[in-house]
């Protein structure tokens, strides 16, 4: 698990095709290593990869065939910016929202829009996605934890602060570009939970039962 709160922004400085996809190789100087281990989970621009080999200023990832297809990782070359976090313990704190790093789909920049020091960017996504996102829910895009500003059938808005511009690629997308969504892992339970078997009355979801279970009030 992740929390949307990127640590540093790495370099892909080497890409290896292999039998289950490919091997990537990526600086990250500024990244803490004391606390990595071989098998650990870090995002890369939001998907959750493991790590297979690393020093104290870069590590390596092996990405599926799966992964390169579902997310912008497919896309990148060498010298490509991404942002990096390392797992959620269990003591940290919880900045952002909680993030699976399991990429639901790609976005594509609609538009992008410079407000004084803040920039608000439209991403384009599919119906059957958006229907996740909410007026002032939660969304990680490449990795970022972000609020979500307005949402429509195919698209949803956020504003992003200097902070945010300055220590993430986010400063890097433009209109045509895209980047990596994750829905919030609410929105996905409640769904599973609203779905599951009419006749079994008890485990319908409802607005008595959440504010009962203390989520709303």
């Amino acid at each position: 698990m992740f929390t949307g709160i990127v640590e540093t922004v790495g370099e892909l400085t080497e890409l290896r095709i292999v039998s289950t996809g490919m091997r990537m190789k990526i600086s990250a100087k500024n990244l803490d290593f004391n606390d990595v281990s071989l098998g650990d989970s870090i995002a890369v621009s939001g998907a959750c990869l493991t790590v297979t080999s690393f020093s104290n200023s870069d590590f390596e990832v092996d990405v599926s065939s799966e992964t390169l297809t579902k997310t912008t990782l497919g896309f990148k070359k060498a010298g490509a910016r991404v942002n990096i976090e390392k797992a959620l313990k269990f003591n940290d704190r919880l900045g952002g929202h909680l993030v699976s790093g399991h990429i639901d789909d790609i976005g594509r920049v609609l538009g992008r829009t410079t407000l004084g020091d803040y920039v608000r960017f439209i991403i384009c996504v599919p119906a059957s996605l958006s229907r996740y996102l909410a007026y002032k829910g939660s969304v990680c895009l490449d990795g970022v934890s972000l609020t979500v500003n307005s949402v429509t059938e195919d698209s949803f808005e956020v504003l992003t602060i200097p902070h945010t511009l300055e220590n993430t690629t986010l400063e890097d997308l433009n209109v045509g570009g895209s980047g990596n969504v994750e829905v919030d892992l609410v929105a996905r339970y409640l769904e599973r939970l609203d779905s599951s078997d009419e006749k079994n009355s008890a485990s319908k979801v409802s607005l008595a039962t959440l504010v009962d279970a203390g989520i709303l009030k």
